[in-house]
């Protein structure tokens, strides 16, 4: 039996070199990432274009093409220019707005359908789908007839429509090392999508993830961005076809690159945050995706969220512009994230001219603020702080796509070959492809005595709370955008682990009793436990560190207390990334990472089974493409690190013919910090990112955007305390419950200061007397809410004075927050009248045992 030192010394290097297939990664170890090519400040304060390379895209220009891209030019009005630019999304535009306007393009964004209807069908969408081209292409109003285009995140299947293909998620994927298989699940994708009426996918995501904590690290291949390049090329051939073949034709889509650049690689993994690699590793690691999906002729690209060295990519003309249109070579267009523009300094949601001269083509522009965004950027340019080459630029490359797409010949939505024909939603012949995609991503990490594969002749308990419950198994974008709210019937078609078993169990003579909570009457031979995370996307997704249900360890107890019943458990581990699962490792005889593997669990099925003559059905296939943490803050492990010392390494995975290399005594202990645990601050002069102030009543929310906000019980204005605008003065009217709280769109995980003793702090000054309940509150999602009545001591403060107090977070503990899921790290609320001044928030580790309120 290995320990962790021999299995890392001893094994690594063999199954590195074996167990991932070498003519897949090219084995380039002579390319070995350099972590310290460059330094930070020389990243930061030079450039070196001579890095990036000058590509062969696959589609070359065409003369006739740019001649009609010319001439159209040449009779568009700024406006009409100006609404190519602009992509709204459709809870936030009506077809009358499109017949005006003349978007260029539209999107909905995740868990968002026609009519707000999440059960919409095929033909809902495709309705909405042609009234938007036919009012695009009535010149009536707007005076243009260019179509326009549908963009949607279709990310593993067409997943935002009930009854489509749900295909393993990106991690599982890249574990399964198949590039042709990549290729027929985009060519699937792009065919369910066209049934809808839709022209374009926002996929796929090339993020090379270097910190499993981050939010989207299922959305990555791997963590090595050899087989993300490949797998690039695969997808964008897929969805778009191929040149010279039928690309862009009846049955492809527009595909998406993205998120262009460095979003794998944030400090902390931190969604959106700030990517400090040097220039030769933002090439070298997170740039290969580009090289192969560009190449390939992916015909757009979306600029990402983060920062580099501290500067939005949204507004990033080196990257946007100098590297990646003009050294790259890439003529396609660029667009934007959700309301990614309003986040370049000196920019709003509604305002952005940065962003265009930077480089960024069209604005996903996600909420009411498209018409001011269009009405200022026209004003922009009308002015001369956005040149018109720059808008004729955007335009030429939106314009090009279109015709490269044949949006101009095609015809309408309705119209098209594959609209209407539901039967390819979701078919028989799409599932398997599935079900082929989930044998081949799942990873075997122990099989202790050689336990599996299991007989149909055996009695088996099937537990868990993810055996019966397709939403689990799908993950985040899986008809809603967190993937929560759904149950097994928003599946239609799907197949859970607990259906998949049992339809293959009744092939034998063995039985299976199935029960959530692991109660059973007979004593079965084995047990089957599915446990894993819960769904999520994006920043809601965010850890601080990787260990498996921490602070709560329900399906730790499950799995130990059928292991001291004598029963043999097999886990089969559902999660967006490796997690540090010592404990439940060792509580296992033998454990599967099946990731997300979305609408089919047959394929589970199929690999934990034998036959009915006890012969192996198909063996494990998948391969680790993320190294699996040895600790729970081994947040930033890869593949040619210095110190790689991980449990299992990149490239893992046993089949049935080897022999079980972990023990059952690994390392439980979670450590601590390595480094003492900062300050963390919410508000000092201003709200600190992520957090942002709102007012909100019963009829709405504002954010605070300017140095005045009010809505109809509250008002806020900034005030100076030591320096100008440093502060902000609250007051309610006493007319209504009104609230002030300090919010992020994505939950942060807070649970390393809720374990440290840590506290609340606020500078706060009463400017009135109480006249009412005053309540603090801390949010989290899933509407929960934990609050304090601290009206009496606000009595207690000297009325006019600046004060310091604080709140052991305890105390929100005991109302049932979960400090994992931290939306609002603070609300204040009240239905009487009140004045009050705020200077500072945060949470303060230690400070717990010496606050004005504790909780202990």
């Amino acid at each position: 039996m290995f320990t962790h030192t021999k299995l890392s010394r001893s094994i690594i290097k063999v199954l590195v070199a074996t167990l991932f297939s070498c003519t897949l990664i090219g084995c380039i170890h002579e390319a070995k990432i350099n972590h310290a090519s460059t330094t930070s400040s020389e990243a930061k304060n030079s450039h070196n274009l001579d890095i990036w390379p000058k590509l062969n895209i696959q589609v070359k220009t065409n003369v006739e093409l740019e001649k009609k891209i010319t001439k159209l030019l040449e009779v568009m009005t700024l406006e009409q220019k100006i609404a190519q630019m602009i992509q709204p999304e459709i809870r936030h535009i009506t077809v009358e707005d499109m017949r005006k306007y003349g978007f260029g393009s539209y999107l909905n964004g995740g868990g968002a359908f026609p009519d707000n209807n999440k059960h919409a069908t095929a033909k809902d969408w495709i309705k909405l789908a042609e009234n938007m081209y036919q009012a695009s292409v009535d010149d009536s109003i707007d005076g243009s007839a260019i179509p326009t285009m549908w963009g949607t995140d279709a990310v593993h299947g067409h997943n935002n429509v009930i009854g489509a293909t749900l295909f393993p998620h990106n991690i599982g994927l890249g574990a399964a090392n198949n590039p042709d298989l990549i290729e027929k699940i985009a060519a699937i994708t792009a065919k369910e999508v066209m049934v809808t009426g839709i022209d374009w996918v926002f996929a796929p995501t090339v993020a090379v993830v270097r910190d499993d904590r981050w939010g989207r690290t299922y959305e990555g291949y791997s963590e090595d961005p050899e087989i993300v390049r490949h797998y690039a090329a695969s997808i964008v051939k897929g969805l778009q076809g191929q040149m010279g073949k039928d690309f862009l034709g009846e049955e492809r889509v527009i595909s998406t690159i993205k998120h262009f650049l460095g979003d794998g690689g944030t400090e902390g993994g931190d969604d959106q945050g700030n990517t400090l690699a040097s220039e030769q590793d933002l090439f070298t690691i997170h740039g290969q995706g580009y090289v192969g999906g560009l190449s390939a002729g992916a015909q757009s690209v979306m600029a990402s969220f983060n920062s580099w060295h501290g500067e939005k990519i949204h507004g990033h003309n080196y990257l946007l512009t100098q590297v990646l249109k003009n050294k790259m070579g890439f003529d396609g267009f660029v667009v934007g994230d959700w309301n990614g523009h309003g986040q370049v300094k000196s920019c709003s949601n509604d305002s952005c001219p940065q962003a265009i001269n930077a480089g960024l083509d069209i604005f996903m522009v996600a909420t009411d603020a498209w018409k001011s965004l269009y009405e200022n950027t026209i004003i922009q340019v009308e002015n001369g702080e956005i040149s018109l080459n720059r808008i004729d630029d955007a335009v030429s490359r939106i314009l090009r796509v279109k015709l490269r797409a044949g949006l101009f010949d095609k015809p309408s939505p309705a119209k098209r070959l594959l609209s209407g024909k539901i039967e390819y939603i979701g078919s028989a012949e799409h599932r398997l492809v599935a079900r082929q995609a989930v044998r081949e991503s799942l990873v075997l990490l122990k099989n202790r005595n050689n336990i599996l594969p299991l007989s149909l002749h055996q009695n088996i308990l099937l537990t868990g709370d993810g055996a019966d419950n397709i939403g689990k198994q799908s993950g985040g974008w899986s008809v809603t955008w967190q993937g929560t709210g759904n149950e097994n019937k928003d599946f239609p078609g799907g197949t859970s682990i607990y259906q998949a078993i049992k339809a293959q169990l009744a092939n034998g003579d063995g039985s299976l009793h199935y029960s959530v909570n692991g109660s059973f009457e007979t004593k079965p031979d084995v047990a089957i436990v599915v446990f894993g995370e819960e769904p999520y996307a994006e920043g809601n997704g965010d850890l601080d560190n990787l260990e498996f249900q921490r602070g709560s360890k329900k399906d730790l107890a499950l799995l130990n207390r059928l292991k001291a019943q004598g029963i043999a458990v097999v886990s089969v581990f559902i999660s967006g990334r490796p997690l540090w699962v010592n404990p439940e490792l060792n509580a296992s005889d033998a454990f599967v990472a099946v990731w997300l593997p979305g609408s089919e669990g047959t394929g589970i099925a199929d690999v934990l089974l034998r036959k009915v003559n006890n012969e192996i059905n198909y063996d494990f296939a998948g391969k680790l493409s993320f190294s699996w943490p040895a600790t729970p803050r081994q947040t930033s492990i890869n593949r040619y690190d210095e110190d790689y010392q991980p449990l299992l390494p990149y490239g893992f995975g046993l089949t049935y013919a080897d022999s079980n290399v972990l023990s059952d005594d690994l390392n439980e202990t979670t450590g601590k910090e390595n480094t003492e645990l900062a300050s963390k601050k919410i508000f000092e002069g201003g709200a600190i990112s992520p957090w942002h102030l709102f007012v909100s009543t019963k009829g709405g929310r504002q954010e605070m955007t300017s140095s005045i906000v009010a809505n109809e019980v509250v008002h806020i204005r900034s005030i100076d305390k030591l320096i100008q605008e440093d502060a902000r003065q609250i007051t309610w009217n006493g007319t209504g419950e009104g609230k002030v709280e300090l919010s992020s769109q994505f939950s942060e995980d807070l649970r390393a200061y809720f374990e440290n003793n840590s506290a609340l702090l606020l500078e706060i000054k009463r400017d009135s007397s109480i006249s009412a309940p005053v309540l603090l509150a801390m949010n989290c999602t899933e509407q929960c809410e934990s609050s304090i009545d601290i009206s009496t001591m606000l009595k207690e403060l000297p009325q006019g004075e600046w004060k310091r107090i604080s709140i052991d977070l305890a105390c929100f503990i005991n109302k049932g927050l979960d400090p994992g899921k931290i939306i609002t790290p603070f609300m204040l609320s009240t239905t009487g009248e009140l004045a009050l001044s705020l200077a500072h928030v945060s949470i303060q580790p230690g400070l717990a045992v010496s606050a004005y309120l504790v909780c202990h």
